[in-house]
């Protein structure tokens, strides 16, 4: 063999044997490939069929997790329904037994009343019977041991602190008369402490400037508070005053005959004074250079309605040690004070923080901005019949930490007054701002946010409606809310009164006077306002047991010119409100005799009562207020056509002040002299027989010049 041919014999045996190793190889790898794919199918149905299942699964979880939180809704909503099936039958029998209780209480109450009522009357028969039988000689022997038991009940043997506390409550006319009883009743009313404070304004024109010399000759250097308002006395009266060295207030108001020379005298001897009223006297700027040179420490000053001194004698106050302790000021009626008085009034009396200007039209906000460049302290302020103020004065006065604001009769105060109040005078407690026209709804939402806020006056705001009083009662000022007088404001409804009723836990004084739009349905929520001490709803459609059961804390209610009432709201406050000091039912035809006899039963306490146009009242309940309201002071009788003016004659001597006349009631009060309705066709005049009676005296407790 050739070389050749055994590299062609090798070269092909290897190709040979490459081709059929290659061969065997595909043919493997072609048997693992399946294997492999079989196995990757086999994984991908796997994994396929392991997702399908957690899909499946998933779903099936969420569908068990809705099915059982369904079924925990479901057994929430049975477990509430039971616990409110079981609170509804609770409840109901605790309103069951509230209201046997409160009818049980009602009962007893009325029972107490039937039994009053009875010993009232029985007590009256015996006055009558006793009155019948004064005339026999054994009455002089019973009057005698009435003395002997008086005499044993003698109140000069208490200590001199109870003596002084009794005898305080008493004016100077009464002190000077208990004076003249016995020698021990005056050694009683010469206590020094009882004279620190002498009222001479309760006995003007009575006794004679030379019992005032003595008086205060005598006690010169225990006075520290002298009043003679309203006394006509001679200039040498004045004068003694000066001997007073340790006086601390005095006034002098309505003083026609006080003039500057008796001012000098009283400067000069009194340099301690602290309080000064000098309202409406003649004084004059030679008054106005003495103050800042003698009374360096005066705080209060009134110069209201003296129109003799100028804006010099308003310069005068920054002489000397000047009026820089001042801290109230009236300057009310002075319309002689331009704008550069009010400067000087800065420049002199920077501390103010007291302020009021009454009556006054010239005022107007440049005198206000000039007030307050200089008197930031100013936190009290009144404005009243000051028409030309606006709302550039609130703008004026957003440098001054108010607390209190009192505007009235102001058309040019609008809602931009209050835009921004919660901002510039976040410790406002009171408000006056009554028959201010030009305030509306607007202004309320802007006083909700005020949390001091505990007084609101807008009577007579005619805007205000009831959309404003509950975005105002919504806010946190309602919950410290005492004062609310809501007087004339016609469009308010019962929802207003619903809404009172929700958010004002603590309110004592409401005042819906002539809202005619509320119903007796809509009043009847006042019941659950248990706080009230004083409601005014005259001239409203009340019912004759609208709020009585739940107001048994009620101390003064009018309910005039409420013509549906009758007996039946006299006998419901006279057994559930006998804490009454102060009752109107003027205009109230339906009133009888009856009703005022439960009244005088049970009110004890009674004060003031004005029955003015109760057409069928009679001379019987006079002296059923004689026995029963033996503290009553105040009494108004306009148009009693039943009443004679005998009687109101011998009432007069029971009471302080009293009013009578038995015309015929005006045409404006609906009825006519039998309390009948009148017709368009009436035409009422006066009857010729008509008799008038007004007994005033001076001589007023704190609590009467209130109302």
């Amino acid at each position: 063999m050739t070389p050749e041919l055994m590299i062609k014999a090798c070269s092909f045996y290897t190709g040979h044997l490459v081709k059929t190793h290659f061969c065997t190889w595909r043919d493997i790898a072609r048997t693992n490939e399946n294997v492999a794919l079989a196995e990757k199918m086999n994984r991908a149905v796997t994994c396929y069929n392991f997702r399908l299942q957690k899909s499946v699964f998933h779903h099936w979880h969420s569908y068990m997790e809705d099915q059982k939180e369904k079924l925990k809704n479901t057994l929430l909503r049975i477990q509430q329904i039971i616990y409110c099936h079981k609170l509804s039958i609770i409840l109901t029998k605790w309103r069951n037994r509230a209201r046997l209780k409160s009818k049980k209480k009602e009962d007893e109450l009325i029972l107490k009343h039937e039994l009053q009522l009875k010993k009232w009357k029985n007590r009256l028969i015996l006055k009558r019977a006793t009155a019948e039988e004064s005339n026999f000689p054994e009455q002089s022997s019973s009057e005698g041991s009435l003395v002997d038991e008086t005499l044993k009940c003698d109140i000069s043997l208490l200590p001199e602190r109870a003596i002084l506390q009794i005898f305080f409550y008493l004016s100077l006319k009464d002190v000077i008369i208990c004076g003249q009883v016995n020698h021990a009743w005056m050694l009683m009313t010469q206590l020094n402490s009882l004279w620190n404070a002498i009222d001479f304004s309760t006995v003007k024109n009575v006794i004679p400037d030379k019992y005032i010399l003595s008086t205060l000759q005598r006690w010169r250097l225990n006075v520290l508070r002298l009043n003679f308002h309203g006394c006509l006395l001679r200039p040498k009266t004045f004068r003694s005053v000066s001997h007073c060295r340790n006086l601390q207030e005095l006034n002098v108001s309505d003083c026609p005959t006080f003039t500057d020379e008796s001012m000098r005298h009283i400067s000069e001897g009194c340099p301690g004074v602290l309080y000064l009223n000098l309202s409406n006297t003649t004084i004059t700027n030679r008054t106005m250079r003495l103050l800042p040179r003698h009374f360096h420490n005066l705080q209060n000053l009134s110069l209201a309605y003296c129109r003799r001194f100028t804006d010099k004698g308003l310069q005068y106050l920054n002489l000397g040690n000047g009026c820089h302790k001042l801290i109230y000021l009236d300057l009310s009626g002075c319309t002689q004070i331009s704008v550069q008085g009010f400067r000087y009034i800065a420049n002199s009396c920077t501390g103010i923080t007291h302020l009021t200007i009454n009556d006054m039209p010239t005022l107007t906000d440049n005198c206000v901005k000039a007030l307050v460049e200089k008197c930031s302290r100013i936190t009290s302020l009144v404005f009243t019949g000051a028409p030309h103020i606006s709302d550039c004065t609130f703008k004026a006065l957003s440098t001054c930490k108010l607390r209190k604001i009192r505007f009235e009769g102001n058309k040019r105060v609008t809602d931009a007054s209050f835009k921004y109040i919660d901002k510039n005078y976040p410790n406002l407690s009171h408000i006056y701002m009554a028959d201010c026209k030009g305030i509306t709804d607007s202004s309320l939402r802007s006083l909700s946010p005020l949390r001091q806020l505990t007084v609101l006056n807008l009577a007579n705001c005619v805007r205000i409606g009831d959309m404003g009083l509950r975005q105002f009662l919504d806010g946190p000022a309602s919950i410290r809310i005492r004062e609310l007088n809501l007087s004339n404001c016609v469009r308010l409804s019962d929802a207003s009164v619903m809404k009172l009723s929700e958010r004002c836990p603590n309110l004592n004084y409401l005042s819906l006077r002539n809202c005619d739009h509320l119903t007796a349905q809509g009043i009847g929520y006042i019941v659950n306002i248990f706080s009230l001490v004083s409601i005014d709803l005259s001239g409203t459609d009340i019912s004759n047991e609208a709020f009585c059961k739940s107001s048994l804390i009620l101390e003064h209610l009018d309910v005039s010119y409420c013509s549906q009432l009758s007996d039946m709201i006299v006998k419901a406050l006279a057994i559930y409100c006998i804490n009454l000091t102060s009752l109107s039912i003027a205009g109230c035809p339906k009133i009888t005799d009856s009703a005022m006899e439960m009244l005088s039963a049970k009110c004890h306490y009674l004060h003031i009562l004005d029955i003015s146009g109760c057409v069928l009242l009679t001379d019987q309940i006079l002296e059923d207020l004689q026995i029963g309201c033996k503290q009553l002071r105040i009494l108004k009788m306009q148009y009693c056509t039943n009443i004679s003016k005998k009687a109101a004659q011998r009432m007069s001597s029971k009471v302080q002040q009293q009013e009578y006349n038995s015309n015929d009631p005006p045409r404006w009060f609906g009825y006519d002299r039998e309390g009948d309705p009148l017709t368009e066709l009436d035409n009422v005049t006066p009857s010729k027989g008509a008799s008038e009676l007004t007994v005033e005296k001076s001589t007023y407790s704190s609590e009467e010049q209130v109302a």
